[in-house]
């Protein structure tokens, strides 16, 4: 009997090492990888590029007034549609005191003038009826009265105009009524009632007291790298697509592209300005973030492969033929001419690719 479970120990542990030995001999081999065919088909490859912008009116003008004061009254809000000449703001002008000085003064003497030729010519006339006076030193009195009386007049006129702004000979196109310089929508009101507002001149640009703009007439304005903007030419149509209208879908053509770069986050960028062509623009807003795709090149009807199964070395580019599948597939590296690409499908040049040629793809799971 202990003879018999010796040779039973034995024998299980010849079959335990056998085993062993078989199972690391199998997985020493490895197991044989299968992959996917795939066979080049004919496309239509486009490569586009995407600029980021915004809409904006093309034309977008600053309403300033004309003189410095106070903003007495607003007649508009953002929003409204206003003509070239209608009246936006009023304005009451607070006169400085120097000026206000001068005027008064201008007054006083003007007054002092004109009583002076009123006795003069009230002498003149009475010796000219009497015949002592000549009829020619009349008329130059009579004259010398009518200037006295404009002069005073216009210095009236002009200490209105300093101490309220407004020429009571002109008072329609008083300096204290901001009006629209062209016809469009008011996209910004910036000041209130009771603001300080100033004119422009030479060392102020002067208070903005309204934005107006032509809201029919929109432009994308967006940004492109320098790498692709020798790509971009002027007059190439463009499509934008606007995030706040869904389904947006507009056409567009470039109309200029800055020649000067820009340094955007550490890389030079170009403005490009595009004009939207559609008629169904109504709906847009000024500030509105938007894309333009731009096709930079096109081939139509060309032989084709996925992207994928394309091997590049330098500037050599590779692919894995099907030679044998019996009983194991076998690939045969073939180099080839690329052309272009979308990123998921590349134009193939080579002569020795055709619709029929099977092509390593993705290993098998």
């Amino acid at each position: 009997m202990k003879k018999f479970f010796k040779i039973l120990l034995i024998v299980i542990a010849c079959v335990v090492f056998i085993g062993t030995f078989f199972y690391l001999y199998q997985n020493s081999k490895g197991k044989e990888t299968v992959y996917d065919l795939r066979y080049p088909s004919t496309e239509s490859i486009e490569r586009t590029t995407v600029l980021t912008g915004k809409i904006e009116p093309r034309d977008e003008i600053d309403i300033k007034p004309q003189i410095s004061g106070i903003i007495s009254e607003i007649l508009v809000e953002a929003g409204d549609h206003v003509n070239n000449g209608d009246i936006i703001a009023k304005i009451k002008v607070i006169p400085e005191e120097t000026q206000l000085s001068s005027a008064e003064s201008r007054v006083a003497m003007a007054e002092i003038a004109l009583k002076e030729a009123e006795r003069t010519f009230e002498r003149t006339r009475q010796l000219y009826e009497k015949k002592y006076e000549s009829r020619e030193k009349y008329e130059t009195d009579e004259t010398a009265l009518e200037r006295a009386r404009q002069d005073l007049d216009q210095a009236r006129d002009q200490l209105t105009i300093v101490r309220d702004g407004v020429s009571a000979s002109n008072a329609q196109g008083s300096n204290t009524l901001v009006r629209s310089t062209v016809t469009g929508v008011v996209l910004e009101v910036p000041v209130k009632v009771g603001s300080s507002v100033i004119q422009a001149n030479t060392f102020n640009d002067g208070t903005t007291i309204a934005k107006v703009a032509d809201m029919t007439d929109l432009i994308f304005k967006g940004k492109v790298d320098e790498t692709e903007v020798d790509l971009l030419k002027e007059q190439m149509p463009v499509r934008i697509s606007v995030g706040a209208v869904a389904g947006s879908d507009y056409p567009a053509v470039i109309e200029k592209i800055a020649p000067m770069a820009s340094d955007e986050n550490g890389s030079n960028t170009f403005e490009v300005k595009a004009a939207l062509t559609a008629t169904e623009i109504a709906n847009l807003r000024a500030g509105y973030s938007a894309n333009a795709s731009v096709i930079l090149e096109s081939v139509d009807s060309v032989l084709a492969v996925p992207e994928s199964i394309v091997e590049y070395e330098g500037d050599n580019a590779y692919v894995y033929l099907l030679t044998d599948s019996v009983p194991n597939q076998v690939f045969e590296k073939k180099k080839i001419k690329v052309g272009l690409s979308n990123g998921l499908m590349v134009e193939v040049k080579s002569d020795s690719i055709n619709k029929k040629t099977p092509l390593r793809g993705n290993p098998r799971n």
